[in-house]
């Protein structure tokens, strides 16, 4: 059983011993903390609430619910959600707040709190500290019978997020109809099941191909969109001569195209190719962080605009964009944050963009793909013993390439031209990743293998 407790969210497996898994005692605990600092700080007690599809999401939304009532807040559920749709709602519904129940990519048996201010965007790490501590010290303060908070059931906002995605000055829905798409969708039976096919309809898209589109959280691969979990959408498109698939994971932040030739346009990009669209339209800055692929700095360059990396995080990578004030970043796991929408990943802003800009090339999206600069990522580890000293070893592998250009904001990143490497350690386990990208696989995975027998070198000196 696992939980871990971050300044983002709490997240764990389903059952166990309280403390060592998500169990009911840690949901209220951490509920009552999250909900008591919101009326702390904003003086609003209203939440908005929304879940995946998950086994566990009922039992959890109960609990969440429960524990907010006793609080005295008010709750705005949204029911069967994504997180961008609660990202989109609590600035709407003038909330002090809002939590998404979902462990996002995690198999079954995980479920996940994840923590928004006011704004709709994920708390920061001082916030998630603040929260954290509130939750250790249990000094929660809870309502009288007669001061006990009201739940209101709300299903508006499927229709409210499409309207909002329709409505973006760069979704252009005349030309996806007249394109006349034959598209495959793969909602691996979480709330994509619901969404995504209603935005479709309302995109002018009539020839759609459902695969595991029942919200009933019964998974029936791992559900992180890797081309290994995505063999049956891939030998469907074919099936069906489909223009493309369209792959969302359980709450439906992250995306990724599967090729008209069953290949992987690839979720590193899937932000690539939007931002590409964007900056046609729209110059100005953009953003991912530091383990994205290098293609997204190199369209921007070639548009005439600034590219900057920031920390690994959705929160981090929003700061960034707001410092540099980007038109449009994300993360390279299919994420993509477009502010002129909201300051969240959302895959329902990226289908429609990126259909809009397919509709527009007017070609295949496997040509679309090969118009983009070719890289290939590595990505790796290395397993070191608890009480190792691995910010010590990172400084010395810095020293060692210390003529390079390189980057300290989250590990070390060096750079050696077109080619990178990114070593950072895990916030969880005793192991650096090691991230590596390059024109092509061989010299990515040779790089990532000349760091990591550094590191064993280094380890032999000390």
């Amino acid at each position: 059983m696992t939980l871990i407790k971050s300044i983002s969210g709490i997240r764990g497996t389903i059952g166990g011993q309280a403390g060592n898994g998500l169990t009911p005692i840690d949901i209220v605990k951490f509920t009552a903390a999250f909900g008591s600092w919101v009326v702390k700080k904003t003086g609003n007690k209203r939440l908005v609430l929304g879940r995946d599809a998950r086994i566990s999401g009922e039992m959890v939304n109960n609990l969440v619910i429960g524990t907010l009532q006793g609080l005295g807040i008010e709750v705005i559920d949204l029911g069967l959600s994504t997180t961008p749709t609660v990202e989109v709602a609590v600035p709407d519904e003038r909330a002090g707040g809002g939590i998404i129940l979902t462990a996002s990519h995690n198999p079954k048996q995980w479920n996940a709190l994840k923590l928004l201010n006011d704004k709709g965007e994920f708390i920061s790490d001082l916030d998630g500290k603040e929260v954290l501590e509130l939750a250790e010290s249990a000094s929660f303060e809870f309502a009288d019978v007669d001061k006990l908070g009201k739940v209101i059931k709300n299903d508006t906002y499927l229709q409210k997020h499409i309207d909002k995605v329709l409505a973006l000055p760069l979704v252009d829905v005349e030309a996806i109809k007249k394109a006349d798409f034959k598209i495959v969708i793969d909602c691996v039976n979480s709330t994509g099941g619901i969404f995504i096919p209603a935005l479709l309809k309302a995109l002018g898209v009539t020839q759609v191909t459902e695969l595991y589109c029942t919200p009933d959280g019964h998974f029936p691969h791992n559900p992180e969109p890797l081309p290994e979990n995505l063999t049956e959408i891939s030998k469907e498109v074919q099936k069906q001569s489909a223009d493309l698939g369209i792959v969302v994971d359980p709450d439906v932040d992250r995306l990724c195209f599967v090729n008209e030739d069953g290949t992987m346009f690839g979720e590193e990009y899937t932000l690539v190719a939007v931002a590409d669209y964007v900056l046609k339209n729209t110059p100005g800055n953009t953003v991912s962080n530091l383990s994205s692929t290098r293609a997204l700095r190199d369209v921007t360059e070639r548009s005439g605009s600034v590219y900057n990396a920031s920390a690994v995080g959705e929160v981090n990578v929003v700061n960034k964009m707001k410092e540099t004030n980007a038109i449009i970043g994300g993360e390279g796991n299919g994420g993509i944050i477009y502010p002129e929408a909201h300051y969240g990943r959302d895959a329902l802003v990226g289908i429609a963009l990126f259909l809009t800009h397919l509709a527009r090339f007017g070609k295949s999206i496997s040509l679309l793909r090969s118009s983009y600069p070719q890289y290939h990522i590595s990505k790796n580890k290395i397993t070191l013993t608890p009480e190792m000293d691995i910010d010590n070893l990172l400084k010395q592998v810095e020293e060692k390439y210390k003529t390079q250009p390189y980057s300290t904001i989250d590990g070390l990143k060096i750079e050696f031209d077109k080619t990178w490497v990114h070593l950072r350690r895990s916030n969880t386990e005793p192991i650096i990743r090691i991230y590596s990208e390059a024109e092509n696989e061989t010299v990515a995975e040779n790089l990532a293998n000349k760091i990591i027998s550094d590191i064993k070198e280094i380890l032999k000196l000390n």
